[in-house]
């Protein structure tokens, strides 16, 4: 039984047979992110000669499949609609081009001709930050992360630190036992964990919950001599070795940063290029993500 959708069933896309929810595409588009989840929206930028629906004309895609808005219909919605599920996995957009004159395979009585284009561009859940620990780098790191668009959660077991004053605009500050903290908190695959807390004990308690989360970012402050240290103590536990792959520690890029300051500038570079999926080599910091590279030749005795 199919639900009325203000009074008349819901339209039917003719090749994919892919339910359209007909409701307002913005307010799904804020509804999609607020409820963690993506998608990616369909705009037609570009048209010359006639076509079966008008320039500006959206459709949103959610991960489920389900459409929300129309451009047209047809063979082109349902090559539009494949578009978006592959833009929503890459985070990247595209723009297609559909010339419906020359094409036999647009001629099916759905469309009028004519020539378009349709800009597809993913709508992604808010990007979180999760920082463990409320001191120097926290703080700064703090501001350059929401300025670069993350929203921030700041956890520490000391109220002298984590308090509105020092992060008057995070989502969250949390003053309470990280263990107990964590306990609460629910990470998404678009999240980022960031351990910065004022010790070794806290940095282990805080990595070994970190690990078994979806997060997409896990990066941990400390020497390499410290980072062997605790990775081995977790595994010994039972966590296992391959847990590790994704940790970044030393956390940051290396742009040869000293103050905290410039230290949170590292981590934040290394949290926007992970988040827009950069593919090229970069420095990091972490001996764990170094590259192998050829032998050095020996020197001539």
């Amino acid at each position: 039984m199919l639900t009325l959708v203000h009074g008349r069933p819901p339209l039917t896309c003719a090749r994919c047979h892919t339910i359209i929810i007909d409701m307002d595409v913005y307010e799904e588009i804020v509804r999609l992110r607020k409820d963690g989840r993506r998608g990616a929206v369909a705009t037609i930028v570009n048209v010359r000669g006639s076509i079966p629906s008008f320039k500006t004309a959206k459709m949103l895609v959610r991960d489920d499949g389900s459409i929300a808005g129309t451009i047209g219909g047809g063979c082109v919605e349902a090559e539009v609609w494949q578009a978006a599920r592959e833009v929503m996995e890459s985070e990247r957009p595209r723009t297609l081009t559909f010339n419906l004159n020359q094409d036999p395979k647009y001629d099916t009585g759905l469309v009028c001709g004519g020539t378009l284009e349709i800009f597809v561009e993913p709508i992604l859940p808010p990007a979180n930050l999760y920082i463990f620990g409320a001191g120097h780098i926290a703080a700064s790191l703090y501001k350059v992360a929401r300025i670069a668009g993350f929203d921030v959660t700041v956890v520490d077991d000391r109220e002298a630190y984590a308090n509105r004053e020092r992060f008057p605009e995070a989502e969250q500050v949390i003053a309470e036992d990280f263990d107990k903290a964590a306990a609460r908190l629910a990470p998404s695959e678009f999240s980022y964990i960031v351990i910065v807390t004022r010790g070794h004990r806290d940095d282990m308690r805080m990595l070994r919950w970190a690990v078994q989360t979806p997060a997409r970012y896990i990066g941990m402050i400390g020497s390499k001599r410290k980072t062997i240290a605790i990775f081995k103590q977790l595994q010994e536990e039972g966590l296992a070795a391959h847990l590790f792959d994704r940790v970044h520690a030393p956390v940051g890029l290396d742009i040869g940063a000293i103050t905290p300051e410039e230290i949170a500038v590292s981590i934040a570079a290394e949290l926007i290029a992970k988040r827009r999926k950069v593919e090229r080599d970069l420095p990091h910091m972490s001996w764990f993500h170094r590259r192998p590279t050829e032998v050095e030749p020996k020197e001539s005795p």
